[in-house]
């Protein structure tokens, strides 16, 4: 299911609309016959997981409301290289000018929990969990944390709006973390996330209120110390700098949360591939 708040329907339109600019698929009007059907196939040329399958169907169903769609996978499996996503039968014309839309963002959101994934399989007995981040390409952040979730991490805030997050800037207008998270407090906002990167800020964030830490580029050991200072008051999240070849041994020090903004800010592409034949 799409994540709450996600208009398929206006995405989808607009991103047709970019594609087609004044003219239309001028390519497709000029060879293709009208009356020309085609079959098609989306398959994966390598090991991803799979996320974004409804919007490609939504981009076919748009141009061609009679397609025929087969879903042979939903979006959060886990498929091998070869492995067939998608059956269509349709307007050749109306298959050919959704084909780079759809698959676009097909291989865009799988990518995005196919990396996912990757970090999610390397914490695996830690006992912490992988949240993404707001590090997200404007006016794709739902579906990117949607393909976050696919891939198995939870998500961190949403946007500016649903916690407050106390960040080192904050803090110097503020004049100290104490009094930055007294002042969220104050304006009765329940969810205050307050970045440390010492140890000597734990108990004066606490004191104030915070209601969950982000221990900040701390290493392993120092972590495991801002772990026990805080005692399981609130949660713990490690930031800051999280790669692949780190993640486990930031995972072990016991922290609640990792959060990795490379989920969404450097996962290539899923090599997924459409191919069609004329009926």
């Amino acid at each position: 299911m799409l994540p709450d708040g996600f208009d398929c329907a206006a995405f989808v339109a607009a991103t047709l609309a970019e594609d087609l600019g004044p003219g239309g698929d001028i390519t497709s009007q000029a060879v293709i016959p009208a009356e020309a059907r085609f079959t098609g196939v989306m398959d994966s040329r390598e090991a991803i997981t799979v996320a974004g399958l409804e919007i490609a169907e939504a981009f076919f169903r748009t141009l061609d409301p009679d397609v025929a769609i087969e879903r042979l996978v939903e979006d959060g499996a886990r498929v091998v290289a070869g492995t067939e996503l998608m059956r269509l039968s349709g307007a050749a014309r109306a298959m050919l000018t959704a084909e780079r839309s759809a698959l676009n963002t097909v291989q865009h959101l799988s990518g995005i929990a196919t990396l996912t994934a990757t970090y999610v399989d390397a914490i695996a007995g830690t006992g912490a969990t992988l949240l993404d981040t707001r590090k997200t390409i404007p006016g794709l952040r739902l579906l990117e944390k949607y393909a976050t979730r696919m891939g198995g991490a939870q998500n961190h805030r949403m946007g500016l709006w649903d916690a407050a997050m106390i960040k080192d800037n904050h803090v110097a207008v503020a004049g100290g973390v104490g009094p930055a998270v007294a002042r969220a407090v104050a304006a009765g906002i329940e969810r205050i996330i307050v970045e440390v990167d010492r140890l000597d800020q734990i108990e004066s964030a606490l004191a104030a209120g915070a209601t969950h830490l982000l221990l900040d580029n701390m290493g392993p050991q120092m972590l495991a110390e801002a772990v026990a200072l805080v005692d399981g008051r609130v949660p713990t999240e490690a930031s800051g700098g999280v790669r692949l070849d780190t993640i486990r041994a930031i995972a072990a020090s016991g922290v609640t949360y990792v959060s990795v903004g490379r989920l969404t800010q450097s996962a290539p592409a899923a090599d997924i591939g459409l191919d069609f034949a004329a009926v």
